[in-house]
């Protein structure tokens, strides 16, 4: 059975719809908690794909929050060993201080439903389901590209979306595995940053109904490219 763990920082920013394609397919899943869960028990040998999940703007503060030192040496790790390793917002943010770039504060926080446009190197990677495609956006601080890494994507507020080292590792800035239909817990979790960014909470909640069955079906077309990639996706399960 294949294995999947996901390092999670927020309880509500989890596998969303990935939890649901994976288990559908017979993984095997295991979701930990950063700062909770002791990481050095992982063993990376036995772990099929490791996945990073989002979470709040902790990505540069490693004195705050001491478990960052071992989750981005964790990290560094994973791909130095060219496996299958996802990060989403935060996960990618640390996924690009693990290859030596540096996370910085963006001059105004990114939030709502907007499309990518992909670049020259995009378009021809697994992501070129989703040019013109609107994905969540929900972060304030935003990463530099690693060495000699070109940017994937892009946004008017965020010249790098994501990035991938070789075919194995994927960092992706924006969300595109959050299971709208549970959009209540992220309005309610995130209701600080919402208030200061001026957000329309109600507008925010309707475009996430419309475009819950677009992102589900994207989701699905990436990942399936991407782990077909590996001896580990080339099993396919049910639709």
């Amino acid at each position: 059975m294949k294995c999947a763990v996901a390092i999670r920082h927020l309880a509500f920013e989890d596998l969303g719809l990935m939890q649901p394609w994976l288990v559908g397919r017979g993984w095997q899943v295991e979701t930990l908690d950063a700062g909770v869960d002791d990481l050095n028990e992982i063993d990376l040998d036995s772990v099929d794909l490791l996945i990073v999940l989002g979470g709040r703007r902790i990505a540069q503060k490693k004195d705050l929050y001491p478990f960052l030192h071992g989750e981005v040496e964790l990290i560094g790790r994973r791909i130095a060993s060219g496996r299958p390793v996802l990060g989403i917002c935060l996960g990618a943010q640390l996924m690009a201080r693990a290859l030596g770039a540096k996370v910085k504060l963006m001059a105004a926080p990114e939030i709502g439903f907007a499309p990518l446009l992909l670049t020259g190197a995009g378009e021809i990677s697994v992501l070129a389901l989703l040019e013109g495609q609107p994905v969540l956006h929900w972060h304030g601080d935003q990463f530099d590209l690693p060495s000699s890494v070109p940017s994937l994507a892009t946004t008017l507020q965020c010249p790098h979306q994501a990035f991938m080292i070789g075919t194995h590792a994927l960092a992706l800035q924006f969300h595109v595995e959050v299971d709208t239909q549970r959009i209540e817990q992220w309005l309610i979790g995130h209701t600080s940053d919402l208030r200061r960014s001026g957000v329309d909470i109600n507008a925010l909640r309707a475009s996430a109904k419309l475009h819950q069955r677009r992102l589900e079906h994207a989701l699905g077309e990436i990942l399936t490219d991407w782990l077909s990639r590996h001896e580990i996706g080339r099993t396919r399960g049910p639709d």
